[in-house]
């Protein structure tokens, strides 16, 4: 069996991973990234950076807590209060400014998920255990309005607390299928990742795109991220042609893709999961072999 406390350091340290490889991925329209801020003026790729290594002992913490337990209420408020100690830490890394707020949400859940069984789970089974965990109301939650709970009401949105209590079908049903597809088709690793944020993009009720520029911008932007789909993904010239353009109306509408940057951000996750699965089941078998 897995060392409790070695196994939570990497879960905490794979979460990290996700978030800088995802805030590092390059170019992401209206996002930060290696070549600008997108349609964040108060935030860097080094913001991004410092905010997450800063959510190392938060996300630890969850697997911790999280060990041979099942989803719970008790749980749930457990780890919701380690993730409020969490925004405390990210912002005072980014000096008050909200980076991966959303990102503690979807994570948070997930790490949770991986740790109660110490990764026995497959990733598709560890979004679905997350989801029923997600479904417990936390009793503690602070009174008042988020943005995402202002944007719900609005336009009748699922947001970030619906998508996880169904167990994240955008990771299960788009993310994760199509960074599959990519790879099957011999992409580089970087348009894999892309197309799965234009996938995401095509087909999520971003409520970050909602919350700054209302239901045209949301429409626009899915239906321009659907044109590349359409055109084979950004490794075709017209798919990166049409990238361009993407990331350009979003700048002028100073509206970001946030929501669909954080599940992009958990679906590394738990592909990285899966990946590391596989390697310790192929090296064991390798070992029976060699005692045969």
């Amino acid at each position: 069996m897995k060392d409790l406390k070695s196994y939570s350091l990497y879960l905490g340290k794979l979460a990290v991973q996700s978030l800088i490889e995802e805030a590092e991925l390059t170019p992401k329209p209206g996002l930060v990234d290696k070549k600008s801020s997108g349609s964040h003026r108060d935030m860097s790729l080094n913001t991004m950076i410092r905010s997450a290594i800063a959510l190392e002992d938060t996300f630890r913490e969850i697997a911790e807590t999280s060990f041979n337990r099942t989803p719970s209420q008790e749980l749930r408020e457990e780890i919701a209060m380690i993730g409020r100690r969490g925004e405390q830490e990210m912002l005072l890394a980014t000096g008050g400014v909200n980076t991966h707020k959303g990102a503690i949400w979807a994570l948070g859940l997930l790490v949770s998920s991986a740790a109660m069984d110490l990764g026995k789970s497959p990733g598709n089974e560890v979004v679905v255990q997350a989801g029923r965990l997600a479904r417990y109301d936390d009793r503690n939650l602070p009174a008042g309005k988020t943005n995402g709970s202002r944007v719900k009401a609005r336009y009748g949105v699922d947001g970030a607390r619906g998508e996880a209590e169904q167990g994240f079908p955008h990771i299960r049903q788009i993310a994760l299928p199509a960074l599959a597809e990519s790879r099957e088709r011999g992409l580089k690793e970087d348009f894999c990742r892309i197309n799965v944020l234009i996938a995401l993009m095509a087909e999520l009720n971003d409520t970050c795109i909602l919350h700054r520029g209302g239901a045209e911008a949301l429409e626009s932007t899915k239906a321009h991220a659907k044109e590349i789909v359409m055109a084979g993904g950004v490794a075709s010239d017209k798919g990166w042609q049409l990238l361009e353009q993407l990331d350009q109306s979003l700048c002028s509408r100073n509206v970001s893709p946030g929501g669909s940057a954080d599940l992009l951000a958990a679906a590394i996750f738990l592909d990285y999961l899966d990946q590391n699965a596989q390697n310790a089941k192929s090296g064991f078998r390798r070992l029976e072999a060699l005692q045969i």
